[in-house]
């Protein structure tokens, strides 16, 4: 029977290895002297590692910009962590800096060499066996730190499987079934695997890359032992970029982007603790490729695009216009539903409103009407490909129902080949079409998907330079005359 004081140790120690984010919040008040302050991507990052030692993910890729505490959290306090709920985890922990890796791995030991860590836990350090980047606990645990590019050699991440594809009991220690019922025995961490100078290199990029595959994939114990990379997106081919293209089912991707947007569409900064909107969008005003990359997540290729440049306005032109609207509806569930509301003078096309979304046809039928009752659209073009024109006819009973009696909705097939198309007007959407000031901030995803899409490769999403093609597409034939005397 436990006394009260080996009672209150069990329950605390519990307590503890619940979550990552209650042994993180007080382990770190305890060396820190300071609380840990916890920022939305703090939460996300906690539980998407709790599901690591859960043993729901073996693949995870976390991006997120520099400076925002993931050092602490996944390279400091997560095998720290782990060494509590299983004293026999053995941990590689990987970085472009072995001085970084070195310094890792040694708060990770004061940690566990902290008087509450040895009042809760049973990890301990073993003598004689311990340096700066190697070193191994007395239950048969351990953590190798060193380079990416560095040696890694006698040691590997995780258990080995028995005979029948179980977890080694000798890897788990006796209270594994109280506080890693999930059989938690390690992990490979690698944290930003190459210097931000160096991912332009397509050499030391590309070294990178084959390390992981020559030497680190293989250094886990079992094909069930977890690969965690946290990194700031550097390049289209970073390492995080290679593995989702040669392994996309794999991987599990938590994006962090700097900024996002809230549920009524209104930009939010991530960490405010760290930088407001303003000054997230000084980062973006001096330097729109790092802005892009490393703190919004979405590295933009420096080569190969289909737009150079698109123009804007700040107020529409007073002259004589046709409002009009194209349409082209998701013909996928992974497509994006497009409509571009715009003003057609006869020296450009003015956008002036845009639907982009995945949501269903039937949210979209309201939505659409809707966008096209507050621009005062006159004619509206909808492709009716893909159950097309059964959502134009519902879209024209919800603007009849609504009393908007003015608008034609016009529907047309769409058989070109849709890259050929768009590859062709290219320099006619940046010479006739004006997006309003702003208008990245307005329709981010649109912005995005206009801006990174590329003459050559793949292309994940091109709904929006399909649609924009369109409007040149559709240039009322009187104004195409004028058009090619200017």
């Amino acid at each position: 029977m436990l006394s009260q004081n080996e009672y209150l140790v069990m329950a605390h120690r519990q307590l503890m290895t619940s979550s990552l984010r209650r042994f993180t919040a007080e382990m770190f008040q305890y060396v820190h002297k300071t609380p840990f302050i916890f920022g939305r991507h703090h939460l996300l990052i906690c539980d998407a590692l709790d599901a690591v030692v859960r043993g729901e993910c073996t693949k995870l890729i976390i991006n997120i910009a520099p400076r925002y505490g993931k050092t602490e959290l996944v390279s400091k306090m997560f095998p720290a962590y782990g060494f509590a709920v299983n004293p026999k985890c053995r941990f590689i922990h990987l970085s472009y800096s072995g001085g970084l890796v070195t310094d890792n791995s040694i708060a990770v030991k004061d940690i566990i060499r902290t008087p509450l860590y040895e009042a809760l836990f049973s990890a301990r350090i073993q003598f004689g066996r311990d340096t700066r980047s190697k070193w191994d606990t007395t239950e048969g645990g351990g953590l190798y730190a060193t380079s990416t590019l560095g040696q890694i050699t006698g040691f590997g991440a995780g258990a080995t499987d028995t005979a029948d594809g179980e977890v080694n009991e000798a890897y788990l220690d006796e209270y594994s079934a109280v506080f890693n019922p999930h059989k938690f025995t390690g992990a490979i961490v690698i944290d930003d695997p190459i210097r931000p100078e160096d991912a332009l290199s397509d050499t030391m990029r590309e070294a990178v890359n084959r390390r992981f595959e020559t030497t680190i994939r293989n250094r886990v114990n079992s094909r069930r032992t977890p690969i965690i990379i946290i990194m700031q997106r550097l390049h289209e081919h970073d390492l995080c970029g290679y593995l989702e293209e040669v392994e996309p089912d794999d991987w599990k991707v938590l994006s962090i982007p700097a900024i996002y947007y809230d549920e009524n569409g209104n930009e939010q900064a991530l960490w405010p603790h760290k930088h407001s909107l303003e000054e997230l969008h000084k980062i973006e005003e001096v330097n729109q490729f790092v802005f892009d990359t490393q703190y919004m997540q979405n590295p933009i290729p420096l080569e190969g695009l289909m737009y150079e440049k698109f123009k804007t306005y700040e107020v529409l032109p007073p002259d004589r216009c046709i409002r009009k609207n194209y349409t082209d509806t998701a013909d996928t569930g992974s497509d994006n539903h497009c409509s571009i509301c715009y003003n057609e003078y006869a020296f450009g096309l003015y956008v002036t409103d845009v639907l982009y979304n995945k949501k269903s046809m039937e949210v979209n039928e309201v939505e659409q009407a809707n966008l096209l009752d507050r621009n005062d659209t006159q004619v509206a073009l909808i492709e009716g490909n893909s159950g097309g024109r059964g959502f134009a006819r519902n879209v024209e009973r919800n603007l009849r129902t609504m009393g908007n009696t003015k608008c034609r909705v016009n529907v047309f097939t769409q058989s070109h080949n849709k890259q050929v198309r768009i590859f062709t007007h290219s320099a006619d959407v940046q010479n006739m079409v004006y997006f309003p000031a702003g208008w990245e901030r307005r329709w981010p995803q649109f912005y995005l998907d206009l801006k990174h899409y590329r003459k050559e490769g793949r292309n994940a999403h091109d709904d929006a330079p399909d649609a924009v093609t369109g409007l040149v597409e559709n240039i009322t034939k009187q104004n195409i005359t004028r058009y090619s005397r200017t």
